[in-house]
């Protein structure tokens, strides 16, 4: 009778790798063992990451941070673009415009920015600097909203600019009381037979 017929014994079978030849065995072991070995060091790098943050925890570390204990914002969590938004207005970040918007913002802050400068050189230079950026605004191709923004007659804009810085001088003088008129204090030893 044959070996295979016989029911108290099971076939011959061997695992399927040791069917393999001897270096594909090898290479499966090694890549077995990084992969075991990658698993092992995920699993130490997180445990220690969580042993870290348990520390700064136990030093108060995470106390007192901007925002504890307030809701999350989370009213534009439809927009893909939510993370600009909020860079934009955390950073403060400005120039971000199209040139043509931003000339006209510039244009609406220009007396404003005049005002804080006390010598005429330098703000002469301001206007001449800002009508620069509009004609070179005025030869470049058109990307966004169209440019109405002129350029500033500088002779007409310093006038104005000499008219504002005079009445602000007139006001800050008049805001100042004049001093009460001082009196002689006579001492007796000063006083002339």
């Amino acid at each position: 009778m044959a070996e295979s017929a016989r029911p108290d014994r099971q076939p011959d079978h061997r695992p399927e790798s040791q069917s393999q030849p001897e270096h594909l065995r090898a290479a499966d072991r090694t890549q077995g063992g990084e992969r075991a070995a990658a698993r092992l060091r995920a699993q130490h790098q997180s445990s220690w990451v969580d042993q870290q943050i348990r520390i700064a925890m136990a030093r108060g570390d995470f106390d007192d941070l901007p925002g504890a204990g307030k809701p999350l914002d989370l009213s534009d969590s439809g927009d893909p673009n939510w993370w600009v938004k909020r860079l934009v207005e955390r950073e403060r970040i400005t120039g971000v415009l199209p040139p043509a918007l931003q000339l006209r913002k510039d244009d609406a802050a220009l007396d404003d920015l005049l005002d804080r400068t006390i010598v005429e050189s330098e703000a002469r230079q301001q206007i001449e600097e800002f009508n620069a950026r509009v004609i070179r605004a005025r030869y470049t191709p058109v990307d966004g909203p169209p440019l109405i923004t002129m350029p500033r007659d500088v002779e007409a804009t310093l006038a104005a600019w000499r008219e504002r810085r005079d009445e602000r001088r007139r006001a800050t003088l008049a805001a100042v009381p004049e001093p009460a008129p001082r009196r002689r204090r006579r001492f007796p030893w000063s006083r002339r037979p």
